[in-house]
């Protein structure tokens, strides 16, 4: 192989390296951005699930996921925002396999957007068509796409900020196990 061709391909893996990153990146600025109106955040942040965790409440928010709420349309039958309507939908629905977006948003912020919509996005408001306790039957079922992940900042108070994290500080990225805040690993090396 010639010089001037290995210099080409090492120049074309190099822009297909930075180009990967710069996608990457702009996805990930996506899943931190809060789909909640800055003067509804406050009150969005305040509520709580009012059911307890358990299998019956996510079997029951499954049927409504891939039924009533119709979800998976956009969202996809596995959670990861892959659904048949979410093509060129631009942002893409939500990923909730990815465990950034369950460490970023109160589930009282989930809640706002299920029953309020998003705006800035295709995602309609559902508050007309499902009740409060669907939306949180929803909501256990959706943390259930991301495994241990899916409890991150559900159940605490302070969400996420503008790049902050809780109590105003820059982190905020640890993980704190389910709803207790105690517990799992810590930091951006956890490997879950």
């Amino acid at each position: 192989m010639s010089t001037m061709t290995i210099t080409h391909v090492l120049a074309a893996v190099l822009t297909c390296g930075v180009l990967s990153a710069s996608v990457l990146s702009a996805a990930e600025r996506h899943m931190m951005q809060p789909r909640v109106p800055a003067d509804k955040l406050a009150e969005a942040r305040a509520l709580t699930s009012p059911l307890p965790d358990s299998a019956e409440i996510v079997e029951k928010g499954k049927a409504l996921y891939n039924g009533k709420g119709t979800c998976f349309n956009c969202h996809g039958k596995d959670g990861s925002g892959n659904g048949m309507a979410a093509v060129g939908l631009d942002p893409s629905p939500r990923n909730f396999q990815h465990h950034g977006f369950w460490r970023h948003r109160t589930e009282g912020e989930i809640f706002w957007v299920i029953k309020h919509g998003s705006p800035g996005t295709a995602m309609i408001g559902f508050g007309d068509q499902l009740s409060d306790e669907e939306i949180w039957s929803i909501i256990q079922y959706e943390r259930s796409f991301a495994g241990e992940h899916g409890h991150g900042m559900t159940g605490h108070r302070e969400g996420m900020g503008q790049g902050m994290g809780p109590g105003g500080g820059m982190g905020g990225m640890e993980h704190r196990g389910p709803r207790s805040g105690m517990g799992g690993c810590e930091g951006e090396a956890c490997g879950r």
